[in-house]
């Protein structure tokens, strides 16, 4: 039991922490925000609460599918910022994934915040099931802003790659 406790605290934290950072993003950049928003509005307007169903029907909110592939051990990090690989990498620019053919889940390692191959996170499906639904519904029924004193992208490396400092934000209803 011990185990799987402890299993299930790394998934919940890695969750939060993941939520934490595209929320500091989707702060940060209103333009991105609204149209994720606008996205949310049209696929399951302002009647009724988002659903598990809808996430499927949110593209821009969520990656493409891609086959599995190798596994490796490569520095994501650089990978994830190489001119080579993306266009303008330092850029938070969601639409990139709509114009090339990648996925979060790793299987052509341009992507892998999962890891990859035998030493894939064991709750990379959980998490995909969860972090979409929880942002669209985070999007859907507040605007976020930044609060006082801004948002500070510095990280905190350990186990885990966390926010220097705690994200702060101001919810305002859409409507």
């Amino acid at each position: 039991m011990g185990l799987l406790a402890a299993r299930l605290a790394c998934l919940t934290n890695t969750v939060a922490i993941l939520l934490e950072w595209v929320m500091a993003r989707m702060v940060l950049h209103p333009r991105i925000q609204s149209k994720t928003q606008a996205e949310l509005d049209t696929v399951v307007g302002h009647d009724r609460v988002i659903s598990d169903a809808d996430v499927a029907r949110l593209p821009y909110l969520q990656d493409h599918l891609i086959p599995t592939g190798t596994t490796a051990m490569v520095n994501m990090w650089a990978i994830a910022h190489a001119p080579t690989v993306w266009a303008d990498p330092s850029t938070f620019r969601p639409e990139q994934f709509e114009e090339e053919d990648v996925s979060v889940l790793g299987g052509d390692l341009w992507l892998a915040p999962f890891g990859a191959g035998r030493r894939v996170c064991p709750g990379k499906t959980l998490a995909l099931a969860t972090v979409h639904l929880w942002l669209a519904q985070l999007l859907h029924r507040f605007r976020w802003a930044p609060a006082d004193g801004g948002v500070d992208l510095a990280k905190r490396l350990g186990m885990l790659l966390e926010m220097e400092k705690p994200l702060m934000c101001k919810p305002t209803p859409r409507w």
